[in-house]
This record gives structure tokens, sequence and C-alpha cells, in this order.
């Protein structure tokens, strides 16, 4: 497909359920003023556990967005996708109804699913009996889910699809609405990344894997990527949503316009199932094929929401991947992880750092990265240390890269009509 033949796309309304926020309004201000989302754990006894930290979601109501019956046969990380995605449209002022339900869409990513409701589900067959298992157990455990009651929630009769790339699986979603609508097979997606997976199964793996931090005594500062005293990352839970829209759609019903989504990148490392490629060539790749697809340059990049995990291994991997895709330019872009704040969301953490990326150029306000006390010497750009920043933002890129070696870059620009 040339250039001239692809509709542009923009983003028009925002939702977001996250450990430091509720609705976009409080994410933002919550980014913006380095609020600490991480405490230690209140949804299941984690007293045996080596990790005893997450970033939880609290005080989400379901019953805000759905009946108690609706609510009930949802896993939490459908309640959280269907929610936001209410809070978007609602953000948009978009009306879905007969006149344009079929060129609405629906694609919400997620790394793993109904973890919950799967673990659930497991001690009663095992304490009562396979009779005494839910009917519905398989639709509230798998993956698609989220997309698939968002649509039946909005009435969203379009496209509608699961990106299931772990931790790149919102940016992968975000990524393939944007293309769907780019070459014409939708007006309108909702889209974005979603997760749940604060559960016993759940931590007893990454920890046996050595991926999550131990700072048990000290939640606040436990998730502090490209800090030398990281330890692992800590995990979180929630959903952030966007509402694309092609560009004259959009202006016909005068929309308010965030940004306009200009590029999608994704690689494969092909190295190894969790650890990324030594130098970051796969995700280099990735912020390449992005910058190639918008037609930008590394120096109009005026910052990055980095996927910043607080790992040993992905925090200097992404630095020289930043550093290989755009030169002497990486020295000259801010570059931050809000998972500081919010913690990993793993299959969630593209959506809401997404969110984070078009609010950046919305509002020329670049989040921080809290609890950078003691920078790695290998982790030598501009991480916009505890603060944040007010700064010109005409382009952010969105790193995620995911375990199986998937890695996505989105490029969010300055909507400029032409």
């Amino acid at each position: 497909m040339t250039d001239f033949e692809r509709k542009r796309v923009v983003v028009t309304g925002l939702g977001a359920i996250t450990p430091i926020g509720n609705t976009l309004k409080e994410y933002w201000e919550g980014l913006l003023s380095g609020r600490n989302g991480i405490e230690l754990i209140t949804l299941f006894d984690a007293s045996k556990h080596d990790c005893r930290i997450a970033g939880e979601v609290k005080g989400f109501d379901p019953h805000e967005y759905l009946d108690r019956k609706d609510a009930k046969r949802m896993d939490r990380f459908a309640q959280f996708a269907v929610a936001a995605s209410k809070q978007a449209l609602a953000d948009a002022q978009f009306v879905i109804n007969e006149l344009n339900a079929e060129q609405v869409g629906a694609i919400i990513g997620t790394g793993i699913g109904g973890l919950k409701v799967l673990e659930d589900q497991q001690t009663i067959l095992l304490n009562r009996g396979p009779d005494r298992c839910s009917p519905f157990m398989i639709p509230m455990m798998i993956a698609n889910m989220a997309a698939g009651l968002t649509a039946i929630h909005t009435g969203a009769k379009g496209p509608n699809s699961c990106s299931v790339t772990a931790c790149a699986a919102g940016s992968n979603s975000i990524g393939d609405a944007f293309r769907l609508i780019q070459s014409g097979y939708a007006q309108a997606m909702i889209c974005g990344g979603t997760e749940a997976a604060v559960t016993p199964l759940s931590f007893a793996g990454f920890a046996s894997a050595r991926a999550l931090s131990t700072r048990n005594d000290d939640p606040a500062h436990a998730s502090r990527p490209f800090d030398r005293d990281r330890d692992g990352f800590v995990m979180g839970e929630g959903t952030g949503i966007l509402i694309l829209e092609e560009l004259e759609h959009a202006l016909s019903r005068g929309a308010k316009i965030y940004a306009e989504i200009v590029g999608y990148g994704m690689t494969c490392d092909a190295y190894h199932i969790t650890s990324p490629v030594p130098g970051g060539e796969g995700a280099a790749r990735a912020i390449q094929l992005c910058l190639k697809d918008a037609g930008l340059t590394p120096a109009q990049i005026s910052y990055i929401n980095a996927h910043g995990t607080s790992t040993p291994a992905n925090d200097s991997t992404e630095t020289k991947a930043i550093k290989t895709a755009l030169g002497e330019s990486a020295y000259k872009v801010a570059v931050s992880s809000t998972k500081s704040m919010t913690g990993h969301l793993l299959g969630g953490s593209g959506g809401i750092e997404a969110v984070a990326a078009v609010m950046a150029v919305a509002n020329d306000r670049v989040p921080p990265t809290i609890n950078l006390e003691n920078p790695d010497p290998e982790c030598d750009l501009d991480y916009v240390p505890n603060q944040s920043r007010a700064q010109t933002v005409e382009v952010a890129l969105s790193n995620s890269f995911g375990f199986g070696g998937h890695n996505v870059t989105l490029a969010f620009k300055k909507y400029v009509a032409s």
C-alpha cells in the first residue's frame, strides 16, 4: 500500500484503570505527580511467597459499569477492559448505533487472561469434584473475552480480535487496530491491553523464574527502572484503552483529537523464551521499522515511554536498542518508565503506556521515572528522573517487549491538519 492510499488515524478517546487511578484524569495526574501504586498484596494471602508486593487496582467497583449478573460472570481482566472501554467511548463522545456498529471494532490484548478463574475452578475440581465446576469457567478464562465482552457491552460489530503476545499484547492490539483503520476495514476501533494476574500461581511462577523484586520491606521503592539497585519487576494489573478513528470520520463528527498514530513496528528476537537478545537488536529494529512506517527521523522524536521493567536484563538492553535505533539523537530524547509507578501490567502494560504517550503529546508533559537514585552506568540516557517535565512533545514512541522475543513500538504525533 503506498503512502497516499493510507487513511490517517487519530486518537479521540482514552480510558484507564490502573494502580494509581481508575480514570484517565486520576491516572495522568498520578503519573505527573510521581504517585506510587505499589503496596503489599491484598488480593490473596502472599505470606508464603518470595514476592509479596504488587501494583493492585484499588477501589474498583465493576458495578459502576456492569450489572451484578454480568459482572459475576466475568474475570477481573475482562471487567477492567469493559470498564475502560466505556470510559474511552464516553471521553470520545462516540456513540455506537445501528448505523455505524459494523464499522467499529475491538482488539484488546492480554498476556494471561482469566488466571484467577482457572485457579479457583481447579481448587473446586480437586475439593468438590468435576460436576461442581462453573459452566462459565471457559468463557471467563479465555483471553479473547476482553475483546468479545467489550463488543457485547458496547455494540461494536466490526473487526474483533485479541493479541496474546505476552507483555507486548496491548501494543500489538493497538498497532493491529491502527492497520485495520488505515487500510479501510474499520472507521473506528476500541483497542488496548488488560491484565489481572495478581494471583498465587502467577506469583509463584514468576518468582521461580527469579523475575520479581523481593524488596517486600520497601514497596514504594521496589520498581526502579534503570537504577543500579533494581532487583526485578513488580507486577501490576489494570487496563489502558484507546479509541482510534479514521481522521475524516473524526472530523465529520467534531471529535477532539489527542494525537495522530503514525507508526507501528514489530519484530522478533528469535533468540530465547524469556531473555532479550544481547544488544537489543530486535528491539532496535522494531523502533527503526516504526520510524520508517511513520516517515520520521530519529531527530524528530521527543519522548519515549520505555518498556523499562526494572529487571537487570531489560533496562540495559533497551538502552542499547534506543541508542542503536536513534544514534546520537538518543541522548537528546526524554525517556521514562511509568512502570516505576504502576508496576508491570504484563499484557496490559502497552495499553496504559500508550495512553501515557498520547497524553504526553497532547499536554506537552513528560512523566518521570521515579526511584531513579543510583543510575546504572550502562543506562546513560535522559530518563526524566523523579520529577515530571514540561517540554514540547511533537512525537512520542511507546516500547513494549514480551517473553518469546516479541518487540513492538508505536509512534504518536501531534495532529496537524493538512
